[in-house]
């Protein structure tokens, strides 16, 4: 890590950003053909039949004027999508973000030297806020290393996103507020939120212009936690971050109507760096179990998290942590960074301070008081009440499969992100019988300002391959020459993805100038088959490959009859987090998740003796 850090003092960590070439627009006919292929799996040949003539109708049509306009627009910015993709996926969505959009997961370090132990919260908490804070400084010298694909300079926009930055609810569309700037650009807030027993506290993190040390930022947290377990709790006015969009910005707005000093807190809370949550409860959790811990890091007290953050910090009463972030600012993958950082250098120091144990004098850490009244403490409740009951309602699942990891799977020359794909489409084809639509997350950041793109992994291919592997008359090798055909598909459409020339982004653009236009919604986007293989966000597999790393997310499904699966890949194991809807009677996220485990051992069995 220490090595990475110093040689990337020669490159600064936005020093790219003006030179990356702009997020192109896909030609509409290679669009078009490949969201045809896609739709095959989930089609009769009468229904197939159909979509075609209505994709060959737009082509020559409609389709074609919006292209055009489209490219006019996509001329004068160097990322057409950027704002279109913030709004339609995160700022207009009204259902609640915090448990529906925000991403969570626990962070590793109690693999090895922070096992679970009771008493240990408020040490470790210095330790890991501190780290965290390091990188904050690293981030505002610029001192970040750059990624990169070879040579080639990923952007690293999002990166500005993780510290003090707030979504702020509207009553229509949500805004987000960043108050980071680096070094060069001048002052950045300084304070971190600290919230405990539905209260709130804030404090500086620099004192005389020197970071705190861990013991001075124990002294802090201990002042906190003492003091809110020997009176009574706060309001938790954080709940109402949980709470339908609207609803939520109905409530902040009264809420500042009642005394302008509540302005002033919440404005303290939108621009601090962080909010450091303390939690009361001792999630279980194993280096092969990751269920409980992941749960609460999702669905834990609402009255400890701000859901608008873009980050988190979650501390556990038996010294385990998590996050939370709002998925509005970033994509995992920033999480996935730091968090790295973090775990490896309380795993270079053994998970101690080794450093001075002086404390300078340092003020006391201010509360947050807000005004509230009973209209206030009745919309926390209802906002409670609404949380915990959909938290109730969600499965979530979260297993090591330990017998291999990406050294077998490299080993046999399969790239293990689709043999996590494909075995996933195994699983989901043996438990429900059918194919299932499913999104995987292509990073698109070789473009400036890029995020994501959707990858489509239920390929015919992919289908052909689970029907042989369910017929008894198939040979073992011809099921492995299937699952090879399967593997290569995949791996083209990914590639295909990343380079910018994928199709779902580039359908949402033409959508969304037909309803700039004022135009009638192409007949395209209401066809069945549109939304039946995923379209307009209906996938029932919504998966993204959280990294290479100790570091492991989840999310909720993207429709109420779906799963959300995140994993992450290792050289000894896959780790695997999924989520279903307890009340969706045809799901189960604990079958899916088993029956992927069975899906490895299947394909390694594949390819160790279809030859012999």
């Amino acid at each position: 890590m220490e090595n990475q850090l110093a040689k990337s003092t020669e490159e600064r960590t936005f020093q790219y950003q003006d030179t990356l070439p702009s997020l192109p627009v896909p030609s509409l006919e290679e669009s078009l053909k490949k969201y045809l292929e896609s739709v095959k799996p989930f089609a009769n040949e009468e229904e197939y039949k159909k979509t075609d003539e209505i994709v060959q109708k737009f082509q020559n049509g409609i389709g074609e004027k919006l292209h055009q306009k489209l490219l006019e627009k996509a001329k004068g910015k160097r990322n057409w999508l950027e704002e279109w993709w913030l709004n339609v996926a995160y700022l207009d969505v009204r259902i609640p973000s915090q448990l529906n959009v925000n991403f969570a997961g626990p962070a590793a370090h109690f693999e090895h030297y922070w096992p679970p132990k009771e008493g240990t919260q408020l040490e470790r908490g210095s330790i890991i806020l501190w780290h965290n804070l390091n990188y904050w400084q690293l981030l505002r010298k610029e001192k970040v290393p750059v990624h990169k694909v070879g040579n080639t300079p990923l952007d690293m926009n999002q990166f500005r996103m993780l510290f003090s930055t707030c979504k702020i609810p509207g009553i229509t569309r949500d805004s987000i507020m960043s108050y980071f700037r680096t070094e060069s650009e001048g002052r950045s807030p300084n304070h971190i939120a600290v919230l405990c027993r539905g209260r709130v506290f804030v404090f500086d993190v620099i004192h005389e212009g020197c970071l705190m040390t861990p013991p001075e930022l124990l002294r802090q947290l201990t002042y906190i936690h003492k003091k809110c377990h020997s009176e009574p709790d706060g309001p938790g006015i954080a709940a109402l971050t949980s709470e339908e969009r609207t609803r939520w910005a109905k409530a902040r707005e009264y809420l500042i109507s009642l005394d302008p000093e509540n302005l002033i807190s919440l404005e303290k809370i939108q621009s601090s760096l962080l909010v450091y949550s303390i939690e009361d409860s001792s999630p279980y959790v194993t280096p092969e179990d990751y269920s409980q811990i992941t749960a609460m890091a999702l669905i834990g007290d609402p009255t400890v998290r701000w859901g608008d953050k873009s980050y988190n910090l979650i501390s556990f009463s038996n010294g385990v942590f998590g996050s939370s972030c709002d998925h509005a600012p970033f994509d995992a993958m920033v999480l996935v960074n730091i968090s790295y950082y973090v775990d490896e250098n309380i795993f270079e120091n053994e998970g101690r301070w080794k450093g001075s144990e002086k404390v300078r004098d340092i003020p006391l850490p201010e509360e947050l008081v807000f005004t509230v009244d009973e209209k206030v403490l009745n919309d926390i409740n209802q906002a409670k009440a609404q949380y915990l009951k959909e938290a109730s309602d969600l499965q979530i699942v979260a297993h090591a499969f330990t017998s291999f990891g990406k050294k077998l799977t490299k080993k046999q020359q399969l790239h293990p992100d689709t043999f996590i794909q494909l075995a996933l489409q195994l699983a989901y084809y043996r438990l429900h019988g059918r194919p299932g639509c499913c999104y995987e997350t292509a990073m698109t950041r070789y473009f400036y300002h890029g995020r994501t793109e959707t990858m489509r992994s239920c390929t015919l291919e992919a289908v052909r391959w689970c029907q042989s592997m369910q017929d008894p008359s198939t040979s073992l090798h011809e099921q492995q020459q299937k699952m090879l055909q399967a593997f290569t598909k995949h791996n083209k459409l990914m590639k295909d993805c990343s380079a910018g020339k994928g199709f779902d982004r580039h359908l949402l653009g033409l959508l969304l100038i037909a309803k700039e236009e004022g135009l009638p919604v192409p007949e395209l986007f209401t066809d069945p088959l549109f939304s039946k293989s995923g379209g307009g966000g209906n996938f029932v597999l919504s998966t993204s490959l959280v990294g290479y790393l100790r570091v492991q997310g989840v999310v909720v499904p993207m429709v109420h009859n779906g799963y959300g699966f995140f994993y992450h890949i290792r050289d000894d194991r896959f780790v695997v987090a999924c989520t279903a809807w307890k009340s969706c009677p045809e799901t189960d996220a604990e079958k899916l998740v088993q029956l992927t485990f069975h899906a490895f051992h299947d394909m390694i069995q594949l390819m160790t003796t279809a030859h012999l």
